[in-house]
């Protein structure tokens, strides 16, 4: 099939623009006088039947002063991203013919506000999905996640993660806040193998310091064990710190005395699938200690 006559230049702008990356031409040597006159030669490019060809090869031939030239243009390979975008259209597609036309009435009043019961602040460890092992639903939890799932002390300034507690507490009126650790965490296993008085430039290792009194709480009862079960306890002393450090907040220590507001813990154990959860007892007759805080309402899930 002869789609038309181009000049030489022009080829490549073809394959170009029909989203081929790799174009080889080959020719023999051109005289002087051919080289003057490039620009002027003309060529007829003849698209082959590719329908079968899983590479659709574009051949043309090229006739320019009777030389034969020739150009072959390759598809550009498909990377591995490109085929995860695919699944990741496929499930949204799912989720939006299964799940989101089927409930209108749903997504018209999440679409209006939110009015969530939890705040969680989990680990971004991409094996702890909040909603995943859960159960949250749209509209139902909102959730906040870091390395380690620390809360920060209110001294220790702004952070995303203060930011988020501000909004949920104060704006969203949440009932509940639930602050979920794992197993194998990353971030602690940072936290234990911090060296003592190391300037460091990592942003790991200078977000992970706010565990700090967890790690000395796991040294001073735990040194005996080794450090895979040193760590594991530390992943939820880390998750007891972390609930004290909530009580720092002055609006949420208020909310907490005023029975408006729960703080729960809550540890994921992923090797077996299994899930503790507790509250925090505060009687509201002032902060609790930071040597012997007190947890009640203690659960076990497996």
């Amino acid at each position: 099939m002869v789609i038309g006559t181009i000049s030489q230049s022009s080829a490549s702008d073809f394959a170009l623009s029909v989203g081929f990356s790799e174009i080889h031409y080959t020719a023999p040597n051109i005289r002087g006088s051919d080289r003057r006159s490039g620009d002027k030669r003309l060529t007829r490019m003849r698209v082959l039947d590719y329908s079968k060809n899983s590479k659709l090869r574009v051949k043309a031939v090229m006739e320019s002063f009777r030389l034969p030239k020739e150009i072959t243009i390759e598809k550009p390979k498909e990377d591995g991203a490109t085929d995860d975008f695919k699944k990741m259209k496929k499930k949204f597609l799912d989720f939006k013919s299964d799940i989101y036309m089927r409930n209108p009435e749903v997504f018209n009043r999440l679409s209006e506000n939110q009015s969530p019961k939890f705040m969680v602040i989990a680990c971004a460890d991409s094996r702890v999905c909040p909603s995943k092992i859960l159960g949250f639903e749209l509209g139902e939890a909102f959730v906040v996640r870091n390395v380690a799932n620390m809360v920060p002390p209110y001294e220790n300034g702004p952070s995303e993660t203060n930011a988020a507690l501000e909004f949920a507490v104060n704006t969203l009126l949440v009932e509940n806040i639930l602050i979920v650790g794992h197993s194998r965490c990353g971030g602690i296993q940072a936290l234990m193998s911090l060296q003592e008085e190391a300037n460091s430039s990592s942003f790991i290792a200078n977000w992970v310091q706010v565990g700090k009194p967890a790690r000395f709480k796991t040294r001073s009862v735990a040194s005996h064990l080794n450090f895979e079960q040193q760590c594991k306890h530390c992943e939820k002393e880390s998750i007891n710190r972390s609930l004290l450090s909530l009580l720092t907040y002055p609006w949420i220590e208020e909310k907490v005395k005023q029975g408006k507001l729960s703080i729960h813990g809550g540890y994921y154990d992923f090797t077996d699938c299994s899930f503790e959860k507790w509250t925090l007892d505060y009687t509201g007759n002032g902060r609790l200690s930071d040597t012997s805080p007190s947890f009640k309402n203690r659960e076990y899930w497996a």
